[in-house]
């Protein structure tokens, strides 16, 4: 048995049309208590802007939040796993490509989010479960 992405990920997560502002991404993101905001272009996804964006490409530029749309300052292409793919593989494409959240796509689709924390919160299950499988494996009963 693999603990699969599909079983893991944020079914509920916010979005934005690419022709949003900063201000109502901001206005998303504390209303939501979430770190990020899946960009959305004609419903489809193609970037994400997180907190750090928010930080790093407005408030340190002096850039205006009012004007600024999420076109603008949305990390892409996005960065996306399928969700049936194992945790493991989801962990080592966050840590190869310096990510702490994954948009579950298939087919063009996003049916969630995938973060860090998910992973971290089922870390300690998984390795118990891949040692009693090692175990079984390599001392077979009967």
């Amino acid at each position: 048995m693999s603990y699969y992405v599909k079983d893991y990920m944020e079914k509920e997560f916010p979005t934005l049309e690419v022709e949003a502002t900063v201000v109502a991404a901001a206005k998303i993101l504390d209303e939501k208590k979430k770190g990020y905001i899946i960009v959305l272009e004609k419903g489809k996804p193609i970037g994400i802007v997180t907190e750090w964006d928010l930080v790093s490409k407005v408030l340190a530029t002096e850039k205006d939040p009012k004007k600024l749309t999420l076109k603008e300052i949305a990390s892409k292409p996005l960065i996306t796993i399928d969700p049936d793919e194992d945790l493991l593989k989801a962990s080592e494409l966050m840590q190869k490509k310096d990510v702490k959240r994954l948009p579950v796509v298939k087919g063009g689709v996003i049916y969630g989010v995938i973060t860090s924390t998910n992973i971290a919160q089922k870390c300690g299950e998984y390795v118990n479960k891949s040692v009693k499988d090692i175990l079984r494996w390599s001392f077979p009963i009967g």
